[in-house]
């Protein structure tokens, strides 16, 4: 709504006296979005004022701003009505402050109020706790935009194929919660791409209960892809671990990434491994160390290496699992290397 030209307007001088009298740095505004101080009318002071009667400091109102310069272009009613529709979820105003100055467009976004509170609502009656709906207004605010119509249409499809599957009534609302909350961007596709995944899956030998298996895996990124990346990177996996349809299956099964990665990234993490000496048949054992970037396993090698742990020949599980995994690893190796072997028939030498 706002436009950009730049080049015949002028500043506007009122806007920048009141950000002066706010101490905020100007010049990062020229640098970010310049066009936001040529706008005729801008609400600097109201705007400052709705920050500082939720708890925020000069500092904080200062940092908003310069980080999210058109938060100054919204008219206070807007503003007052956003604040309204994160208390549905905040704990009090100075969880918002905080929320605000570190996502600030997030709440600055005020486009869609009527689908963010039909969505607020829907989320709270799924179950979903305040605190992960948050989450999802700051790290993935796109889902809010959405009709709240769409939301639920995706969410039933999950449900209904969950129950095909032979998950339980029961289970079910647990593991709808769980998926989303692991991974909300789910909600950004249709109800027709979720189906079609399901079904290559099928198409493709996996059981009900192994589908389900890897949904759970996946964290719904399944929900991501489509079947014809999918197809490739299966293929791909099939001619360099030379394993048939039952033994993909079951590497797949093991190692989900050999589906929700391209080939491309497949074939520069195997080369990454090839490099550093180890061996497809060491690979297919281990097959979850596609899970991490070349880097991290460059990494891992050379941490192991150095306490004399020779990747090449033994196993790849000690390279797996998260950083926190990876520490309790390093240190088991490390504190087996360090403690003395002992020989209980070996004479003790004590002094007479």
């Amino acid at each position: 709504n706002y436009t950009t030209d730049t080049k015949s307007r002028e500043e506007n001088k009122k806007t920048l006296e009141n950000l002066y009298s706010l101490s905020v740095d100007i010049t990062k505004i020229r640098r970010l979005k310049e066009w936001v101080l040529l706008q005729d009318v801008a609400y600097v002071k109201e705007i400052a004022g709705i920050l500082q009667e939720m708890g925020a400091d000069e500092t904080t109102v200062a940092s908003i701003i310069e980080r999210c310069p058109e938060a100054i272009l919204h008219a206070p009613a807007e503003i007052n009505s956003q604040r309204a529709l994160w208390q549905l979820v905040c704990q009090n105003e100075k969880q918002m402050i905080k929320l605000i100055e570190q996502f600030p467009e997030s709440f600055f976004t005020t486009e869609y109020q009527q689908n963010q509170k039909a969505n607020i609502l829907f989320f709270q009656e799924l179950g979903l706790k305040n605190n992960i709906i948050t989450r999802f207004l700051t790290s993935a605010p796109n889902i809010f935009y959405n009709p709240v119509e769409k939301n639920k249409n995706v969410i039933e499809t999950l449900q209904r194929n969950y129950l095909n599957l032979g998950g339980s009534e029961a289970n079910m609302k647990i593991w709808i919660l769980k998926l989303l909350s692991q991974n909300p961007f789910i909600l950004l596709n249709t109800s027709t791409a979720i189906q079609e995944n399901l079904e290559f899956l099928q198409k493709n030998y996996f059981t009900d209960q192994e589908v389900l298996q890897l949904l759970s895996k996946l964290k719904g990124f399944i929900f991501q892809l489509n079947s014809t990346t999918m197809q490739k990177s299966m293929l791909f996996s099939k001619n360099i671990f030379k394993c048939s349809d039952q033994e993909l299956k079951q590497l797949v099964l093991k190692c989900p990434a050999l589906l929700y990665y391209s080939v491309t990234v497949l074939e520069e993490r195997l080369e990454g491994l090839l490099k550093e000496g180890i061996s497809i048949a060491q690979i297919r054992e281990t097959p979850m160390v596609l899970e991490l970037t070349t880097q991290i396993v460059q990494y891992r090698i050379k941490k192991l290496s150095a306490l004399g742990y020779d990747i090449k020949s033994g196993n790849l599980e000690s390279l797996n699992g998260t950083k926190k995994d990876f520490e309790v690893t390093y240190g088991k190796i490390q504190s087996k290397k360090e403690r003395p072997i002992f020989n209980p028939v070996a004479p003790l030498h004590v002094e007479d």
